[in-house]
């Protein structure tokens, strides 16, 4: 089974809401996501080493907006005006399950 994002959106002032087709609902928090952006900037392309140090990300990231691409991945802007990472869907359901607090269903 495939899986694909039900909801996302805020959580709390710190968490995004993901919520899953396979019943699962996390928590994540924002700057677990914004520090797991997979682009180019964020992420050397050769390496595969991440060139983005967790302490040049503001401790009060938020999105601004999230958008579905395509039906496979999510783009999320943030407030430090960084966008061009997409989250295939694959990869946001592990951030959740590694990063993210599962939340009752």
């Amino acid at each position: 089974m495939n899986v694909t994002p039900t909801q996302i959106g805020p959580y709390s002032s710190t968490e995004m809401l993901v919520s899953w087709n396979t019943g699962e609902k996390y928590a994540v928090p924002y700057i677990e996501l914004r520090y797991y952006c997979p682009c180019a900037s964020c992420v050397d392309e050769h390496t595969g080493e991440r060139t983005i140090q967790r302490t040049s990300i503001s401790p009060d990231i938020r999105p601004t907006d999230v958008q579905l691409v395509g039906r496979y991945a999510v783009q999320i802007y943030w407030s430090d005006q960084h966008s061009t990472g997409m989250y295939h869907y694959d990869r946001l359901h592990e951030l959740c399950r590694k990063q993210g607090r599962a939340l009752a269903q």
